[in-house]
């Protein structure tokens, strides 16, 4: 169950956590273009969260998977 935990935080953070710098500075992570993903698949990710936020956001629309990101995203707007 930690871990189960562990996997609704980062996504929870994807969807309220903003790039801190760069082209889409103040973009929210899930809300990045997939080039703009991409990019950094081949350039190598940041280290710490960040780098984990975004290799998990590539990860989830190379596999076709944003619609898991819409309920939390829904829920997020209603806390703010």
């Amino acid at each position: 169950m930690g871990e189960e935990n562990n996997y609704q935080n980062i996504l929870q953070d994807i969807v309220k956590t903003k790039m801190p710098f760069g082209k889409y500075k103040d973009w929210l992570i899930c809300d990045l273009p997939e080039n703009y993903i991409v990019w950094f698949k081949q350039k190598g990710f940041p280290k710490g969260k960040l780098g984990m936020m975004l290799e998990t956001m590539y990860e989830i629309k190379l596999n076709g998977l944003e619609y898991l990101l819409k309920p939390l995203k829904n829920s997020m707007n209603k806390k703010y």
